[in-house]
């Protein structure tokens, strides 16, 4: 058995409470063995002066986004994707997808995310990318059926399908797989009917789009006479494991329909905030009980992947939704970050105890702005950035060593990024 020992921090312990401890990490189960005192181990990652959390967990990106980047701001959702990202999207090749996602999972690895759930398109490409990154991914092909042939809007269902039961289990279990229809206004209730069925039969889980504008909205009330949640329920979307992305504009009703079916949010506030989408109830979805992740967006409408901006994203944003600055506090925050999106997303991770999924991240604490150390989980919250994390430990292995990315050649992935971002515009423009 090989053995991690992260030594001489201070670790975050499940109840939000802070201590000094060690945590031995079991490399070849890649799960933690103990938290306290345990030993030496076979290898050792020095947390002196720092804070050892629970990797952070991402639950709604796309991913291969990176090289979309400011190409497209300042508009509203319906008008930024139809004249500006799924024109350039129709564009993408394979090797497009698969350099893209290496830039985005170097990003997340960099600022301590062990854990994404994606959604887009050459999933094999996104698939080996995150096999060789080493974390976790929930993964699946978006399928959308506006502006297509029946033909084409059924070959794009049945591809999410087949991807969805393809990749489940792929990269040694760390990859999961979804069913995703984009949205329930991007993808036809004919198909819905047709497909969501099967989906359910083959028990796979499901990810999509709901509530996140009030186009979005607003057309179903009128063409359905109910509420997009309801309408979801009717087509079988919200059986199994189902998490929506952005819930921005949920009502009392839907808020306890989650409930009822326990279905997810992952909430995205900063790209809510910048297409100018709304703010999400969450306060109230969490005291309903609905569970609700942080998830980035993509890195077109964000623009970056850093979980702690998100993570600040959310405290403030949930505060203003609110009325109350109470609401979404520092530690609930930190829990929407770690444990509720590792529970969203299925995995074991997103706390520090033994038996868990070893998915960690060390945070250098003797920095200007986490200066004086008062209350670390508000640090946490409100003050961290991406660029404090020091080590990032992802199943048990050692993904960055002193902000120093280990899985690839970082040099090598952003030269080509950019390479193969420039000659994407060109060829969409």
């Amino acid at each position: 058995m090989s053995d991690l020992l992260v030594t001489g921090g201070q670790v975050l312990r499940p109840d939000m409470t802070v201590e000094r401890a060690d945590v031995l990490v079991d490399q070849d189960a890649g799960t933690i063995e103990a938290v306290g005192d345990p030993g030496g181990g076979d290898d050792e990652l020095d947390a002196a002066g720092g804070l050892v959390i629970p990797g952070l967990v991402n639950t709604h990106t796309h991913v291969a986004m990176t090289l979309l980047r400011g190409l497209a701001d300042d508009k509203p959702l319906d008008a930024w994707l139809r004249e500006d990202i799924w024109p350039v999207e129709a564009e993408l090749t394979p090797e497009d997808i698969r350099v893209g996602a290496e830039l985005g999972l170097i990003e997340m690895i960099k600022s301590g995310t062990t854990a994404l759930s994606d959604m887009y398109f050459a999933v094999e490409e996104i698939a080996q990318a995150v096999e060789q990154a080493g974390v976790r991914a929930r993964l699946g092909y978006t399928a959308v059926t506006v502006g297509k042939d029946d033909e084409g809007a059924r070959a794009d269902l049945e591809r999410s399908l087949e991807v969805a039961q393809e990749f489940d289990g792929a990269a040694d279990g760390r990859i999961r797989t979804t069913f995703q229809p984009h949205s329930l206004t991007t993808v036809g209730e004919q198909f819905l009917r047709e497909f969501v069925p099967q989906a359910n039969e083959a028990g796979l889980a499901t990810h999509l789009h709901a509530n996140e504008t009030p186009d979005e909205v607003g057309p179903i009330v009128e063409e359905h006479g109910v509420r997009p949640l309801a309408y979801a329920e009717d087509l079988g979307l919200l059986a199994g494991e189902t998490y929506v992305a952005h819930g921005v504009h949920v009502d009392d009703s839907e808020i306890e329909l989650l409930v009822e079916t326990d279905t997810g949010v992952a909430h995205c506030p900063a790209s809510n905030m910048k297409l100018a989408s709304g703010m999400a109830p969450v306060q109230d979805m969490l005291d309903a009980g609905v569970t609700v992740g942080i998830g980035t967006d993509g890195a077109a409408s964000n623009n970056d992947l850093d979980m702690f901006d998100e993570m600040r994203d959310a405290a403030m944003l949930g505060k203003l939704a609110a009325e109350d600055a109470s609401a979404v506090d520092a530690p609930t925050v930190v829990e929407m970050a770690t444990a509720n999106g590792a529970d969203l997303l299925g995995f074991d991770s997103g706390r520090i105890e033994p038996g868990a999924n070893a998915d960690l991240a060390v945070l250098n604490l003797d920095v200007p702005h986490l200066t004086p150390a008062h209350d670390l989980v508000s640090h946490l919250a409100y003050a961290a950035r991406g660029s404090d994390v020091r080590h990032t430990v992802a199943d048990g292995q050692v993904l960055m060593r002193d902000r120093e990315v280990t899985v690839f050649d970082e040099d090598r992935v952003r030269e080509a990024a950019v390479d193969h971002a420039d000659a994407l515009v060109e060829r969409a423009m």
